[in-house]
C-alpha cells in the first residue's frame, strides 16, 4: 500500500516496492470500483442521505439502527437494538452507580486522497493491497467529524481514539485529523485547489469508481469533498493511542528521503509494468527490495500538482505533536501513559506500533515493564487496557496477556486495527476480562464505540457498551452508502459482527475476597 513516481528510476522502484507490502491488517476487504455491488444497487442510495436517517440523528443504535431489509443496497433506519446481557465472567446483576462513561473512535483513516504517495491501482489485485482505494476516500475528513457529533451527543467523561488517526504519515493528514477532533476549520484539499485523483471522470480505468459517472452516481462529489468546513470538535477531553499507520508510511515502513520525494512531488504511479514481479507478503518484500531495486522498473506515472505540506512525518514527531496537543503523556519514545476516568477506573494506554516497518502489532521490553508497573500501582481500580493492535495478535502479546490474567481488577482490553466489531471473554483465574475490538470509521458500519461502566451488587462490575453512527448528514451518509456497497470491504466483509459483539452489558464478578 505505499507510493508511487518518483523522477528517478531507482526511486520509483522503492516506493512501488514499499507500497505492494499493503497489508493493511485493518482489512478483510476494501474497495476496488464498486463492481457489481455498486452497478445492482445503482441509483438506489439516492444523492442525499443515503442512510435513509433523521438529519438530527445521533446515531444512538439503541434508538435506531442502519438495516437493508431488501438486500438491494439501501441502507435505511431501523428498530434500535437494545441491550443484551453476557454472563461469561459473572452473573447478570442490576446495575448501580455509574462510575464513567466513555467513549472509543478508532480508524479513521483520515487520508489525503490526492497524495503522489498512494497507489490505488494496486487495489484491483485483492490482499494484500485492499485498503488502497477505497470508493469513499475522499470524505474521510467528513466522517470523522460527523463521528464527533454522534459522541458529543452521548455526552462521554472522555474519549480513547485507539490508532490510525490518520491513514499514510502526512503532517497535512495531522492537521486535518486535529482540526476534527479538536475543532475549528478543516481543510480536506491538498496540491493544487480542487481534486486531482484517481477519482476524475476522465478517468478510464475501470478500477476506480468515479461518483460522477458510475452507480451510484454523485454528480459534485469530488468538488464538495475538498471544501473546507467546521468542525464542532469533541467537548470531552480525548486520548490518543498510536496506530500502525499514524507512524508508518502507509502503516508499513518509516519514512525515507526517498518516499518523502514522492509525497512532496508532483509524479504519481498510475501502473507499474506487467512483468513487475509483486510479493504477495512482508516477508517477500522485505527480501526482496534489493532485487527490485536493481531491476529499474519505472512504470507508467501522470502529473500531480506538487504540496510540501505532504511531508512524512517521523514516529517521534507524531507522539510529541499528540503530547502537545493534550492527547498523550509521558516523555518516552513510546506513547505509554494513564488516565484515570474518575476515582474507580484507571485507563493504561500502550503504544503497539513497530518503529521500523510492519503493520503487526508489537509489545516491545519498555511497554511490557510500563504495564507491569501500572497494574501494580493501580490498587482497587478496575483497569482498562487501550491498544490499536489487538494484544492477542501482536507480538509479545502474550506476555502482556499473561500479565492481565493474573491482575483480578482488569475489566477489559479495547483495540481497533482490525475495522470490526468483536467481543470475546479472556477466562483467568484471577477473574478474566473481556477483548473488545471496534470498527473502523474508513470502512462499513463507519462506527464509535460508547462504554458505560456500572458497579454492580457485590463488588462486580458491568461494561454497559453499545455502537453510534456518525451523526446524520449528507456526506457523511453517503460516504456510508459507499462504504456499504465496497465490493471488497462493505456487506460481504461483515465488519459489523454478532449482535452479541455489539449493544450489550458484559458483566464481570467480584475480585476475589471482595465480593
Amino acid at each position: 500500500v505505499l507510493v508511487a513516481g518518483l523522477v528517478t528510476v531507482a526511486a520509483t522502484v522503492l516506493v512501488l516496492i514499499l507500497m505492494v507490502s499493503g497489508s493493511d491488517d485493518s482489512r478483510g476487504g476494501s474497495g476496488a470500483a464498486l463492481a457489481q455491488e455498486g452497478r445492482v444497487a445503482a441509483g438506489t442510495a439516492g444523492g442525499g442521505r443515503a442512510s435513509g436517517g433523521d438529519p438530527a440523528s445521533t446515531g444512538d443504535t439503541r434508538k435506531a439502527t442502519l438495516v437493508d431489509p431488501e438486500g438491494d443496497g439501501r441502507l435505511n433506519r431501523g428498530p434500535g437494538e437494545a441491550l443484551r446481557d453476557r454472563t461469561d465472567l459473572g452473573p447478570a446483576r442490576t446495575p448501580g452507580a455509574e462510575l464513567t462513561t466513555l467513549a472509543q473512535i478508532t480508524d479513521a483513516h483520515v487520508r489525503d486522497e490526492e497524495s503522489p504517495a498512494l497507489i490505488g491501482f494496486l487495489d484491483r489485485l485483492g490482499g494484500p493491497f485492499t485498503s488502497t482505494f477505497r470508493p469513499q476516500e475522499t470524505l474521510t475528513t467528513q466522517v470523522l467529524a460527523a463521528a464527533t457529533r454522534s459522541v458529543n451527543a452521548a455526552a462521554p467523561d472522555d474519549v480513547v481514539v485507539t490508532g490510525d488517526l490518520i491513514d499514510n504519515d502526512q503532517d497535512n493528514e495531522l492537521d486535518m485529523a486535529l482540526a476534527a477532533l479538536d475543532g475549528g476549520t478543516v481543510r480536506p484539499d491538498s496540491g493544487a485547489r480542487g481534486y486531482d485523483g484517481p477519482q476524475l471522470a476522465a478517468n478510464a480505468d475501470p478500477s476506480f469508481y468515479r461518483p460522477g459517472v458510475d452507480p451510484p452516481q454523485y454528480p459534485g462529489l469530488l468538488t464538495a469533498a475538498q471544501r473546507a468546513f467546521r468542525s464542532p470538535g469533541l467537548k470531552a477531553p480525548w486520548w490518543a493511542a498510536t496506530g500502525n499507520h499514524d507512524l508508518l508510511v502507509s502503516g508499513e515502513v518509516a519514512t525515507t528521503a526517498r518516499l518523502q520525494a514522492v509525497a512532496q512531488g508532483d509524479r504519481a504511479l498510475v501502473e507499474p509494468p506487467e512483468d513487475l514481479p509483486i510479493p504477495r507478503d512482508e516477508s517477500g518484500l522485505l527480501n526482496g527490495v534489493d532485487r527490485l531495486l536493481q531491476d529499474g522498473l519505472p512504470g507508467k506515472t501522470t502529473e500531480r500538482p506538487a504540496d510540501p505540506d505532504r511531508r512524512q512525518l517521523t514516529a517521534a514527531q507524531v507522539v510529541q505533536r499528540l503530547r502537545s496537543a493534550g492527547h498523550g503523556k509521558g516523555d518516552g519514545p513510546e506513547l505509554n501513559y494513564t488516565v484515570d476516568f474518575g476515582p474507580r477506573v484507571r485507563g493504561i494506554v500502550l503504544d503497539t506500533v513497530h518503529r521500523d516497518r510492519g503493520s503487526g502489532g508489537l509489545v516491545s521490553d519498555a511497554t511490557l515493564a510500563f504495564l507491569k508497573a501500572q497494574l501494580a500501582v493501580a490498587g482497587d481500580r478496575w483497569v482498562l487496557v487501550f491498544s490499536h493492535q489487538p494484544l492477542r495478535t501482536a507480538t509479545g502479546g502474550d506476555a502482556a496477556r499473561a500479565l492481565l490474567d493474573a491482575d483480578p481488577h482488569v475489566l477489559a482490553t479495547v483495540a481497533g486495527h482490525t475495522h470490526r466489531n468483536r467481543i470475546t471473554a479472556r477466562r483467568a483465574a484471577a477473574g478474566g476480562y473481556w477483548q473488545i475490538t471496534t470498527a473502523s470509521l474508513a470502512d462499513f458500519p463507519q462506527q464509535a464505540r460508547m462504554f458505560r461502566i456500572r458497579e454492580t451488587a457485590g463488588g462486580g462490575a458491568v461494561i454497559e457498551t453499545w455502537m453510534l453512527d456518525t451523526a446524520s448528514a449528507r456526506l457523511p451518509d453517503v460516504a456510508r452508502a459507499l462504504a456499504y456497497l465496497d465490493a471488497q470491504g462493505g456487506r460481504p466483509d461483515d465488519a459489523r459482527g454478532r449482535r452479541l459483539d455489539r449493544n450489550v452489558r458484559l458483566f464481570r464478578a467480584a475480585p476475589a475476597g471482595e465480593g
